[in-house]
């Protein structure tokens, strides 16, 4: 009787975690790729969620030492869920998909072989990201400077300078000093303001912020002629010269390997500093 008791329980014990795989795998969305049982330590639980898993399993479950178990899966970065500025990529559309996934090679670790455009990133961006939330302009646009000046701030031949690669004109005409002795473009604070008010301009023109940024590139005057001539306001389907035709995917790629570096090759980690307060609460020292 033992035994038949014991296997009945054992077979109810099966059905009930085949129901629950069952169950799990039908409501399983599209994007996961990976799905891997996980054991959650105390001390690691806040970290749940974060990065790239999600915890699609809600019940509790603990192992012999009362520790947390469960099921996690993991988001695929898929060339689909990438975006600039929340505009997707056309679905169905090999060409794009093909313009991206160059972009995202070109931009692999393998290819760059250095962390500097993460380090200049964690110096550049807090100063750039309340300048563009109080301005209204999405967050994504902060990849300009990185894909812009790249690994360098020099002028370019054809005289733009700074993070944000403004050309004198252009510079002066959103209120940065641009002379023999001074020159603000290589103010980060004041030319970020510049380049909002110079944004904000362009979207009032041209009403995607795509498209706002390849008229940064090329600027609005060409945009504005191949938009009539093709009759197209789509920046994915546009036909335009190859460097703009690649901005906005390069600044995507930029995107995803700054949020993902690990995915993509970079061993980039961010500081971690220590302020000593001994002395009149002053900071004396980062490390």
């Amino acid at each position: 009787m033992i035994t038949k008791h014991l296997v009945t329980c054992s077979v109810m014990a099966v059905i009930m975690i085949i129901s629950r795989l069952f169950i799990f795998w039908t409501i399983l969305p599209e994007t996961v790729t990976e799905i891997s049982r996980f054991k959650t330590v105390l001390a690691a639980e806040s970290n749940i969620g974060h990065g790239s898993f999600n915890v699609l399993n809600g019940s509790n479950y603990y192992d012999s030492k009362r520790v947390r178990v469960g099921f996690l899966a993991r988001k695929n970065n898929s060339i689909d869920s990438l975006n600039f500025a929340e505009e997707k990529l056309p679905k169905h559309d090999e060409k794009s998909r093909g313009k991206m996934k160059r972009s995202l090679r070109l931009h692999n670790f393998s290819k760059v072989q250095s962390n500097m455009l993460h380090q200049k990133a964690e110096k550049m961006f807090p100063v750039i990201e309340p300048i563009l939330k109080a301005n209204g302009i999405p967050e994504d646009f902060k990849y300009i400077p990185l894909v812009e000046s790249g690994f360098g701030e020099g002028r370019s031949s054809k005289g733009a300078y700074g993070a944000w690669q403004f050309m004198p004109g252009t510079a002066r005409t959103y209120g940065l000093k641009v002379n023999k002795s001074h020159d603000e473009r290589l103010n980060l604070r004041k030319a970020t303001i510049a380049a909002c008010k110079y944004l904000r301009e362009l979207h009032s023109e041209f009403k995607s912020w795509a498209m706002v940024a390849a008229a940064y590139n090329t600027g609005s005057p060409n945009l504005a002629r191949l938009m009539r001539k093709q009759c197209q306001c789509n920046y994915f389907k546009i036909k335009m010269n190859a460097e703009t035709g690649a901005y906005v995917y390069n600044l995507i790629a930029m995107k995803a390997i700054i949020n993902d570096p690990k995915l993509y090759g970079y061993t980039y980690q961010k500081p971690v500093y220590a302020v000593n307060t001994d002395i009149n609460g002053e900071i004396l020292a980062f490390n």
